[in-house]
């Protein structure tokens, strides 16, 4: 092969992934940087470039690289742009691959980066060999890749299966960050998490290890490490959350018939605290003729991995206009 590697950038609403990945699927070297540390997206694409270019450097240079595949936040895999994405700092409609071709020279393509986790999911992980599933990530908000008879679903426009977006509370649903209120993201995001632990602190009166710290400094992980030491409080909030979890996959399961819905990110790997009472809540809701049919499984890939290695797989696709 000519051109042996190719680069998978993951683009989170906290930290940005990057690595050089070889056709094995194996991460030769990576970095990271934050996210959020850059208002102007011209200063976030040369910060990443600038970390990028070193490994590039180290694996034989820019003409060893095939192309880039990017996953982000409402990308869109047929213009190569990010558009209005909630959780990033750069507003409107942003057209990232074109600004990562011109300072690289390197063909680059971009999409949504729960689909950019999906494919990675289905060529290394817990989807291998399935060609129906759904892929739930669970990290600063709530996205989704839905895969159909091998095929990612990208729908006309490019923005098919923002199921984080379907409104699960009617009545004095909480603010999302899209715009709308009572969106699943809202309450069963990692910041979902928190936002349901300050609200049940202040409505009860309950002892609990999380009255220990300040309300607006705790996260998902704080309400994990709780639960773990047996405090009921943050246990009957991952009840909540996760019940409200598997209510949403049932009407999901309803949508596509997947084979499995697998649960990728940080609050993925709160084991039973959070898996039970997903499992009990799709159980409860799913239609009669789906019982039983869905497996409900958790990412076997790290979390970088996976949304990296799916977005780098967009790079093999493409073709060097440069040759």
């Amino acid at each position: 092969m000519e051109k042996p590697y190719v680069v998978g950038i993951d683009i989170g609403g906290t930290n940005t992934v990057f690595g050089i990945v070889d056709a094995r699927g194996t991460i030769l070297c990576s970095g990271s940087v934050k996210t959020q540390a850059y208002d102007k997206v011209e200063d976030y694409v040369d910060t990443v470039c600038k970390n990028l270019l070193p490994l590039i450097e180290s694996e034989g240079g820019v003409e060893k690289i095939k192309g880039i595949g990017i996953g982000a936040p409402n990308g869109n895999y047929y213009s190569g742009t990010i558009e209005f994405a909630p959780n990033l700092p750069w507003k409107g409609v942003i057209h990232l691959a074109e600004l990562f071709e011109q300072r690289l020279g390197i063909p680059t393509a971009l999409t949504n980066d729960a689909n950019a986790a999906a494919i990675g999911e289905m060529t290394y992980g817990a989807a291998r060999g399935m060609k129906d599933f759904i892929m739930i990530t669970l990290g600063t908000g709530v996205g989704s890749g839905i895969v159909v008879n091998g095929q990612v679903v990208y729908g006309h426009d490019g923005f098919a299966g923002e199921l984080g977006h379907v409104i699960v509370r009617h009545e004095n649903g909480r603010m999302c960050g899209c715009g709308r209120k009572g969106c699943l993201e809202a309450y069963c995001s990692a910041t979902g998490v928190a936002r349901t632990a300050r609200e049940f602190l202040v409505a009860r009166s309950d002892q609990s290890l999380l009255r220990n710290i300040s309300s607006e400094d705790i996260t998902s992980k704080d309400v994990f490490d709780a639960a773990v030491k047996g405090d009921k409080l943050a246990q009957e909030i991952f009840e909540f959350t996760g019940s409200l979890l598997g209510e949403a996959l049932a009407n999901f399961v309803a949508f596509s018939s997947p084979e499995a819905i697998v649960l990728f990110g940080g609050l993925a790997k709160s084991g039973d605290y959070i898996m039970k009472p997903v499992q009990k809540g799709l159980d409860n809701n799913v239609l009669n003729i789906f019982k039983g049919k869905t497996k409900l499984l958790v990412s076997e890939l790290k979390d970088s991995d996976a949304a990296v290695l799916g977005a780098s797989a967009l790079g093999w696709e493409l073709k060097d206009i440069r040759e």
